[in-house]
Formats: C-alpha cells, sequence, structure tokens
C-alpha cells in the first residue's frame, strides 16, 4: 500500500535555495558610482574588488570580469586551447564549467567523480592521461563549495605539464591545507552570480600568479585595443570587463564572506543534526585537509532508503515505499511549503549535447548505463563506475539560503523526514 504524505502548511514566502543577501555597503558603494558617474568598465570599486579577491585568496593578480563564465572562457583561451584539443573537465558540475572548452573549439572529454568530495576523481584523471596522453589542460570544479582532492590532481597535472584552470565559481573562502581554492590552478575563475555565497548580481574574476596572463586577460576583456591614439586591434576581443558598479557591490560584499560561511555552516550542520537517523549522508569533505564554504547543504540517500525512481530526459516517476523515499518525492514535498531545493547537477556526460563525448573512469572510458557497477569482495558493496551517475540519481540540494530562519529549517527538516515514514 502507497503511504500518504502529510500535509504542512506552506510558508508565508518562499524560501529559496540560495538567494543574494544585502547588508548595506553594497547601496552606498552602487550611490558612489552613480553620484562621481563611474559607471563603467572603469573606476575605483574594481581596482579594490580586484585588490580584495588577491588579498583573501593569496594569488598575484585578480581580474575583474562581466561573469564567471567570461572569466573561465578567457582562462580556457589563455591556457592555449583551440580546435581540436582535446580537454579534460569535471564531470559532475554545472554546464557553464564546460562550454567554455567548445568556444575556442576544442573537445570536451568528462573524467568521472569520486565520493569522498563528490569532484574530479584523480584515479580517473590519470586513466584519462593514459589514453590521451597530449592532453594539456584540465578544467576541475569545486562542487557546491567543497574543494576537490586538489594536491592528487595538481601533481597530475604538473607529470603531466597539463595546465589546470580551476573553477572555484561555487567555492569562493573554501581552502584546502590552508591554502585558499582559486591560487591552486595556473588560472582560475571565481563568480559573483545572484546565488553565490557572495554576489554583485553577476561579475567574476580571472586569479593568476602570472603579471603576463593577468595582463593579457585584461586586454582581450576590452576588446583587445593596442595601444595606438587611435581604435586598433590586432586579435580577437571581447566585452568581458566588470562594470564599477557591479564591483561596487562585490565590494561591499566581500567583507560578510567569513560571516557568509558560518551562517552555512550552521546551516549544514542543523541538516546533518536533524537527518542523523535517515538512510542519508550529507555531501562529503574532509576534515583533516578541507574546509568548504558550506554553499549548498545536500543530501545522498543511501541505497537501501531509495524508492524506485526511474528519470527520463525531462520527467520522472517514482513509487512511494514505507521507510523509503526519493529525490524527486523530496522536492515536490519542498515544494509543497514554498521551499526551494534542487537536483544535483546532472552529469556533463549525460546532457543531450555532450552525450557523444568520451567519460572516463578509474577503468577506461564508457557511457551511462544502469549496469554500470562491480562488486567489491572486500567490502561487498556496489561499487559504481559512473560515481557522477550515481550521486545524481540518488542526491539533491536542500534549502541554504542564508536568512532561512531556524524555524523554518525545522519544518524542512520534518517534511524530509516525513518522506520516510
Amino acid at each position: 500500500m502507497f503511504k500518504r504524505k502529510k500535509e504542512f502548511e506552506p510558508f508565508a514566502s518562499k524560501v529559496w535555495l540560495s538567494s543574494p543577501t544585502m547588508h548595506g555597503p553594497e547601496l552606498e558603494y552602487i550611490k558612489d558610482a552613480y553620484e562621481t558617474n563611474w559607471m563603467s568598465t572603469v573606476g575605483e570599486h574594481i581596482l579594490e574588488a580586484e585588490r580584495m579577491v588577491c588579498e583573501k585568496t593569496g594569488c598575484g593578480y585578480a581580474v575583474g570580469l562581466s561573469s564567471g563564465t567570461a572569466a573561465l572562457h578567457l582562462a580556457v583561451r589563455l591556457a592555449g586551447v583551440g580546435p581540436k584539443d582535446v580537454v579534460f573537465c569535471s564531470d559532475l558540475t554545472f554546464a557553464a564549467t564546460v562550454n567554455p572548452v567548445l568556444y575556442e573549439g576544442g573537445i570536451p572529454v568528462f573524467i568521472d567523480t569520486e565520493y569522498d568530495t563528490w569532484n574530479m576523481d584523480p584515479a580517473s584523471l590519470e586513466q584519462a592521461f593514459q589514453l590521451y596522453p597530449d592532453t594539456r589542460a584540465v578544467v576541475l570544479a569545486h562542487l557546491y563549495g567543497t574543494p576537490g582532492k586538489l594536491e592528487e590532481i595538481q601533481k597530475i597535472c604538473k607529470q603531466h605539464r597539463a595546465v589546470l584552470i580551476e573553477d572555484a565559481a561555487e567555492s569562493f573562502g573554501a581552502s584546502y591545507r590552508e591554502v585558499q581554492t582559486g591560487h591552486f590552478g595556473e588560472i582560475s575563475c571565481l563568480s559573483g552570480n545572484g546565488n553565490k555565497i557572495i554576489t554583485g548580481s553577476t561579475g567574476g574574476f580571472l586569479l593568476t600568479d602570472h603579471k603576463e596572463i593577468a595582463d593579457k586577460a585584461r586586454k582581450w576583456s576590452t576588446q583587445s585595443r593596442e595601444a595606438a591614439p587611435w581604435y586598433q586591434h590586432e586579435e580577437v576581443g571581447y566585452n568581458y570587463r566588470m562594470s564599477n558598479v557591479v564591483a561596487g557591490i562585490l565590494r561591499g560584499q566581500m567583507q560578510f564572506l567569513e560571516a557568509h560561511i558560518v551562517r552555512k555552516k550552521q546551516i549544514y550542520e542543523r541538516y546533518q543534526k536533524g537527518l542523523a537517523d535517515l538512510p542519508i549522508v550529507m555531501n562529503p569533505y574532509d576534515p583533516q585537509n578541507s574546509r568548504p564554504n558550506y554553499w549548498l547543504s545536500c543530501l545522498l540517500i543511501e541505497e537501501e532508503g531509495m524508492c524506485r525512481q526511474v528519470r527520463g530526459e525531462e520527467e520522472s516517476l517514482y513509487i512511494p515505499e514505507h521507510g523509503k523515499s526519493c529525490p524527486m518525492e523530496i522536492l515536490e514535498a519542498l515544494e509543497s511549503i514554498q521551499a526551494e531545493g534542487r537536483p544535483i547537477w546532472k552529469p556533463m556526460h549525460m546532457q543531450p549535447m555532450y552525450r557523444g563525448s568520451d567519460f572516463i573512469t578509474q577503468k577506461g572510458s564508457g557511457r551511462a548505463t544502469t549496469d554500470m557497477y562491480s562488486k567489491s569482495k572486500k567490502e561487498d558493496r556496489k561499487i559504481y563506475l559512473d560515481v557522477g551517475m550515481d550521486i545524481f540519481q540518488r542526491g539533491l540540494c536542500l534549502p541554504s539560503d542564508i536568512k532561512m530562519s531556524k524555524e523554518q529549517q525545522d519544518r524542512i527538516i520534518e517534511v524530509i523526514r516525513a518522506c520516510f515514514e
């Protein structure tokens, strides 16, 4: 007999996944840009925001750009990626991590995920270099604010003389062995998108320790204008520079980064405690080596706690079952009380536009199927060769908004618990 969901009173106003949290100084800097008429892509706020990002990350240079995607595009081009060049990319990530490879005509090859951090698997990356030994660029994303296995990945990239591009869009303020994410790649990228840990409504930064890379990024981001008394252009450029208004917002937000991380951690730990006796685990990290920024709190349902679920390209079906649940049931329950959750990013190699791309696991190359697992004799459990697909099937992102009250989060926890009754 199918269970019936409990009915819960919806919130008076929506609880968001992760919305902007403004504090006041941001408005003063916007007002200053307006009153001084520095509204374009030059101004004091851009220079100060770049300085503050360098100070926080430890990077030598920061270039303020219109978005994190613009930063990733310039990073890919700066790494020398051209038509038909293979680039190894994180598989479990947002499409913006990967699309810039196509902008330059490159060929993305997706690297499987590992369970310890939900990030790029170093063993799969090493396997990829055995299959594509001439690859010279790797794009690594830190999922949901959790650093990947940076020491191992850095070592592999150096051994194979590949440029590491670090997509730290979701992990600003996170650190690995006390070094900030964004300072591990030869070129790294941050995002100021509206849902990030701090926001300028948009905007992003390209980070590097190399002056020549920073100078080239600034030139390309302002239409590659040459130092001539007229408009002279000798190479392709872009309208990618950050505006002084956006930089003012980010400048105002920057001083609250650590406070936002503290609040996000409190949200994560309250979920962890409130859901502790359910067949779920929270998105993991390595407490010995890394400090996440806890941007999004996520959960993964244990296999024994999953009810039957089938997902198509745009639809999902599940069969409710006592003592079990699935991501779509929980997301529907959250939606019924006006709380925003989301599925885990659908892996890139499962996306229709990338389905023909190669996908590398520890055992070689392959494509997603429901049978991509083997048995471990030692632990007698399934070992998924397509880890990203497994996390996508069993995981979801929980409401993680800084402005969510304890009472609201308690009700969200109650709703999730009811899904397993």
